[in-house]
């Protein structure tokens, strides 16, 4: 009987496995655009690149993962460090973070930087832990000045995965910041813990009294929405305004959403993927009252970074969102029709691990990689 049940079983197990791995390859067309796009290398060298911003000067400031904030002039790293940048816990995947400018910048200077802070005192909290927080500054010379420390989500956590850590501004001054479950699911169900969360605040920090939850007692008040694992791509659609968020899946599940006040998107009570020991982590891929994502990578492509194009260099793609795969080492674009994906492109392989994707000032798209220590300018062929 043994014998019977292991000869039925095991294609069983090996179809199903089939079907798992293949799912999302088939509408996945490759398509370089190498007849029409260049990359080209503008600066190498970096330590660890997690994001950048270009400054209106035509410098680069790039946040190095293991804890240092790099000012790039001319393709060139300026050996002097910056000072003033926050303590952080460079551990497994926490360190220095995002680095976003005020949409007002010209103006006010102001730089924000998203961390994993370790605990302080009197903080709540596993001792030895931390959790993502945020702080603004702005820059003089090869200094911050002017710190503020804005928020840090609560409480501490000793895991060392999932800080979410991206940071976007609305056209009405609100700042979202997206937050990792850090590896406990059920935090990401819990409102009164910040974990699985985006929060809306103010850009000085403060919580806007029109948040969902702010006359929930015992919720976190800056939370905008929940349910979600490692949201590591945020942008919002330059012409509709919609939100968009994509985050890590276990193996499998990748999701892309569009983020809403006071939506539930799920983790871990519904997801596409399973853990990464083969056990199911929920039997249902959707509930009533939990939000289904626009799409889903399965197998998981691990996106980080995203850019919503709108530049008169790539007409072809305004209006469409450039995703990073860290797993597969590719840029995918997404082509849009309202608020659905309609196509999807896999542009640029073997360009190396992409941790940020960024559309310039300049029209230019700009792409932070990971492994090879390198930024890469992404322009039309002339």
């Amino acid at each position: 009987m043994k014998i019977l049940f292991l000869k039925f079983i095991t294609p069983l197990v090996v179809g199903l496995t089939l079907i798992y791995f293949l799912v999302d390859k088939k509408p996945t067309n490759v398509n370089t655009q190498n007849s029409t796009w260049t990359q080209t290398t503008v600066v190498s060298g970096l330590d660890m690149p997690w994001s950048m911003a270009l400054l209106p000067d035509g410098r680069m400031l790039v946040t190095e993962r293991t804890g240092k904030l790099r000012i790039v002039k001319d393709g060139k790293i300026d050996p002097q460090e910056i000072a003033g940048v926050p303590k952080v816990l460079y551990r497994g995947q926490g360190g220095l973070l995002e680095v976003a400018l005020h949409p007002d910048y010209k103006n006010n200077g102001w730089i924000y930087i998203s961390y994993s802070s370790p605990k302080a005192e009197g903080e709540p909290g596993e001792d030895g832990g931390a959790n993502t927080a945020l702080m603004r500054a702005k820059l003089n010379g090869h200094t911050l000045t002017n710190i503020e420390h804005l928020y840090k989500a609560l409480p501490n956590v000793r895991a060392t995965v999932h800080f979410g850590g991206k940071i976007i501004f609305d056209k009405k001054g609100y700042l979202y910041l997206s937050l990792g479950e850090r590896g406990r699911k059920e935090d990401a169900q819990n409102l009164e813990k910040a974990q699985g969360k985006v929060v809306r605040l103010h850009d000085n920090g403060k919580i806007p009294t029109d948040n969902p939850f702010v006359n929930t007692p015992e919720a976190k008040k800056e939370i905008w929405s929940y349910g979600h694992r490692n949201p590591q791509g945020l942008a919002i659609h330059p012409t509709t305004q919609v939100i968009w968020e994509h985050e890590h899946g276990p193996q499998g599940g990748d999701e892309l959403n569009i983020v809403e006040k006071g939506k539930n998107y799920g983790w871990p009570l519904i997801t596409y993927g399973i853990d990464y020991n083969g056990s199911i982590i929920s039997k249902d891929t959707a509930r009533e009252g939990l939000e289904q994502p626009v799409i889903h990578w399965t197998p998981s492509i691990a996106p980080s970074g995203m850019a919503i194009i709108n530049s008169n260099l790539f007409k072809e793609f305004n209006g469409d969102i450039i995703v990073g795969s860290l797993k597969f080492n590719h840029l995918q674009h997404l082509k849009l029709e309202g608020n659905k994906v309609v196509k999807k492109d896999i542009i640029f392989e073997n360009i190396g691990r992409v941790r940020d994707v960024r559309q310039a000032n300049d029209g230019y798209i700009y792409v932070v990689v990971e492994n090879t220590g390198s930024i890469i300018k992404i322009s039309p062929k002339k």
